[in-house]
C-alpha cells in the first residue's frame, strides 16, 4: 500500500462510552471480520475484560477501506482503555498514530477521563475527530452534548458526528472523516529500517512478539534485527499485521503498524519504547534511536508474595511475562520475615493492582498473598540522607526522621452542579485543597482540587460515586511531594505484629483507618480456642483494638447434676489451660490468605 493511502488512528474516551463497540462496527463495515465470526467487544481478548466490561489492554487492528471514488486505504486502528489506571496504555497508543476519534456518550456528556485523554492527544499534536455516541437511546441529548464538545475543543457544530455504534448508524461517516482529515504517516521508505515498539507479549511457541510502528524503511521476513536500548539482536522469524489476529506478510513498510516475531526467549531483550533497527552491515551504529516513551511513575505500591516459599522463581517469571504486555508494571525483590521472599510491585492504581493479581492467578496459576497497598514517600534523615520509601517496613524510626514528604495529585471531578456541596464536603474530609470550578453549562461543572494521593487511591472513587448517585467522574495526575506528618501503623494479632498489614498513613487519618482494619480482621479471622487481641498501634501507642472471642469447649457436657463446685473446678481448669497455651507460645494465630485479600479489598 502506498504511504499516502495509510491512516493510523485510535479511539479515546471515558470508560464505558462505547469505544470497543465502535471498534466492532468499524471492523464489520470494512469487512475485516466476517459476520459469522463477529462477537461483541471483539478486540477485548482477555476473559477479565469481558467479565468486567472494561478494556484493559490496547489492541491494534488493520482494516481495508474503499471510499466513494474507489480509492483504497489501509486503516490501522488501536482500541484503547478508558480507565484512569490504564492511562499509560493510551499514551503509548497515541504516540503510534496521527489521528484520534474523541468519543463522547451523548447521554452522559464530557467526563473526567474524556478531558484527560484529550489533553494527551493534543500533546502529541494529533488530528481530533469529535464523535457523539449512543444517539439511538431515548435519553440521548445530542445538541446539549455538542455544545459541551464545542466549548471543550473549540470546534464547529458541523464537525461533530452523531452516531450509534451499537446499530451502526453514521459509523461510515467516521471512516470518511478519517481518510480525509487524518494525515498520512511521515517517514522515508528509502532509509534503513527503523521502528518503535509500542507493545509486546510473550508466546510460548513464538517467543517475544513485538508490536511496532514502522517509522522508516522496510523489514523483510527472516531479516536480522537489533534492539537499540537493550543491545540484543534477533531475527524476524515472522512479520505481519493484526486483523485483529496475526496475519503473516512478506514485509512491513514505512508508516505501517504490525508485529515482529523475534523468537527470543529472553524476556528482558525486548522493551516497550525501544527502537528496533535492521542489523545488516552495521547499520545500527549510524542510526539514531527514536525518542521513546516517558518513564511511567507508579502511584501505588504493594508486596506480592507466593503462598509457598519455593514458588519465588515461578512468580518472578510470571511477573516478567506480565511486564511484557503491561509496561507500567514495576517490581523489585523484597524480603519479609513473615512472608519470605517476594516482590515490591508498583501499580498505577488499585484497579491495576487487582487486575495484575487476577492475571497472576488465572494466566500463571499462582497462589499469592498481597500486602496492604501504599504510596511512595520521600524522607530526609537526621544524617542528611534522602530516601524513597516504598514499603512500610523501610520507614525509619522517629528519632532518625527529619522530614517525610507525601505525593500530592491534581484532581479533576466532572459532576452535575446538584452534587457540588456533597463533593466539597467529601474532598475536605480527605485533606483536599480547593483550586477553582469551571462550568460546561448551568448544570455541569469541573471541580479542580489538589489532594494527597493516599486519600485518592483507597476508596475515594467509590465514595464519590455514592455521594453523586454515580454521576461524577474522576481523573488525577501526579503534582509534587509535600511535607506531612506521616506515621507507620502496625497491626498486631495476638500481640504479634503482622508485617503484611503494616501501613504508612497521615497522622490525621490514622484512627479512622485503624478502626477499619481491626473491625475487618474481627469479621474475617477464624476464631481460636483462646481470646485473640487485634490491635493497631503507632509506635508503643495502641490507637484501636478489638477482641475476637474464643471457642469454648463444653467441658460441662459430661456432668449431670451434682454439686456446683464440680462445675467450677472444671471451668477453672479450662481457664488455666488457656492461659498456659498463651504462655507457651501456642497462642499464635495463622492468618489465612483469604483474610489478607478481604482486608485489602475493604482497604
Amino acid at each position: 500500500m502506498e504511504q499516502s493511502k495509510i491512516r493510523n488512528f485510535c479511539i479515546i474516551a471515558h470508560i464505558d462510552h462505547g469505544k470497543s463497540t465502535l471498534a466492532d462496527r468499524l471492523l464489520e463495515i470494512t469487512g475485516t471480520i466476517e459476520k459469522r465470526k463477529m462477537k461483541q467487544q471483539l478486540l477485548d481478548t482477555m476473559d477479565l475484560e469481558r467479565e468486567r466490561g472494561i478494556t484493559i489492554k490496547l489492541q491494534p487492528a488493520r482494516m481495508e477501506y474503499k471510499d466513494k471514488d474507489g480509492n483504497e486505504y489501509q486503516l490501522n486502528l488501536i482500541d484503547t482503555p478508558g480507565h484512569v489506571d490504564f492511562t499509560y496504555e493510551v499514551s503509548r497508543s497515541l504516540a503510534a498514530v496521527e489521528g484520534a476519534i474523541l468519543l463522547v456518550d451523548s447521554t452522559q456528556g464530557v467526563q473526567a477521563q474524556t478531558i484527560a485523554n484529550l489533553y494527551l492527544a493534543i500533546d502529541q499534536d494529533l488530528t481530533i475527530i469529535p464523535v457523539l455516541n449512543k444517539t439511538d437511546l431515548p435519553n440521548s441529548e445530542v445538541e446539549r452534548r455538542a455544545e459541551e464538545l464545542m466549548k471543550l475543543i473549540g470546534c464547529k457544530r458541523e464537525e461533530i458526528l452523531a452516531v450509534s455504534a451499537k446499530t451502526g448508524v453514521g459509523v461510515d461517516r467516521i471512516l470518511e472523516r478519517v481518510v480525509t482529515q487524518v494525515p498520512p504517516p511521515q517517514g522515508n521508505k528509502q532509509d534503513p529500517f527503523r521502528a518503535i515498539i509500542f507493545d509486546s507479549k510473550y508466546d510460548e511457541f513464538k517467543g517475544v512478539v513485538a508490536y511496532v510502528r514502522v517509522v522508516d524503511g522496510e523489514l523483510q521476513k527472516n531479516e536480522r534485527v537489533h534492539f537499540m536500548a537493550t543491545g540484543h539482536s534477533g531475527e524476524s522469524l515472522e512479520v505481519g499485521c493484526l486483523k485483529p489476529s496475526y496475519l503473516a506478510l512478506d514485509s512491513i513498510k514505512t508508516g505501517e503498524i504490525g508485529y515482529i516475531v523475534t523468537g527470543l526467549k529472553d524476556i528482558e531483550a525486548v522493551r516497550v519504547g525501544d527502537t528496533v533497527v535492521s542489523d545488516s552491515e552495521n547499520q545500527n551504529k549510524s542510526i539514531k534511536a527514536l525518542p521513546g516513551y516517558k518513564e511511567v511513575r507508579p502511584m501505588v505500591y504493594a508486596g506480592i508474595f507466593p503462598s509457598e516459599g519455593n514458588e519465588y522463581e515461578r512468580l518472578r517469571e510470571a511477573l516478567m511475562k506480565l511486564k511484557l504486555s503491561d509496561a507500567s508494571l514495576q517490581f523489585d525483590p523484597e524480603h519479609s520475615t513473615a512472608l519470605g521472599f517476594g516482590f515490591r510491585c508498583g501499580f498505577l492504581g488499585i484497579l491495576h493492582l487487582e487486575i495484575i493479581k487476577e492475571r497472576l492467578e488465572r494466566e500463571h496459576d499462582m497462589e499469592i498473598i498481597t500486602t496492604t497497598p501504599s504510596v511512595a514517600y520521600e524522607v530526609s534523615l537526621t544524617n542528611g540522607e534522602e530516601k524513597v520509601i516504598k514499603s512500610p517496613l523501610e520507614f525509619p524510626e522517629s528519632s532518625r526522621l527529619q522530614e517525610a514528604r507525601e505525593p500530592w495529585v491534581t484532581v479533576d471531578i466532572v459532576t452535575p452542579t446538584d452534587y457540588l456541596g456533597a463533593i466539597m464536603a467529601l474532598v475536605q474530609d480527605r485533606r483536599g485543597v480547593y483550586k477553582n470550578t469551571e462550568y460546561f453549562e448551568e448544570t455541569r461543572a469541573v471541580l479542580h482540587y489538589e489532594m494527597p494521593l493516599s486519600s485518592v487511591i483507597v476508596d475515594f472513587h467509590d465514595k464519590l460515586k455514592s455521594a453523586t448517585a454515580g454521576y461524577a467522574s474522576l481523573s488525577y495526575e501526579l503534582l509534587e511531594y509535600r511535607s506531612g506528618k506521616i506515621v507507620r501503623m502496625d497491626i498486631l494479632v495476638a500481640e504479634d505484629a503482622v508485617p503484611a498489614l503494616a501501613t504508612l498513613i497521615h497522622e490525621s487519618e490514622a484512627y479512622r483507618h485503624a478502626r477499619y482494619i481491626v473491625e475487618t480482621l474481627k469479621e474475617t479471622l477464624p476464631r481460636q480456642m483462646f481470646v485473640v487481641k487485634i490491635q493497631a498501634s503507632i509506635g508503643a501507642k495502641v490507637i484501636a483494638s478489638e477482641r475476637l472471642s474464643a471457642y469454648r469447649k463444653d467441658v460441662l457436657a459430661k456432668l449431670y447434676g451434682g454439686d456446683r463446685s464440680r462445675k467450677d473446678k472444671l471451668l477453672k481448669k479450662q481457664k488455666k489451660g488457656k492461659e498456659r497455651m498463651l504462655s507457651m507460645g501456642k497462642g499464635k494465630v495463622e492468618i489465612p490468605s483469604e483474610t489478607f485479600i478481604k482486608v485489602l479489598r475493604r482497604n
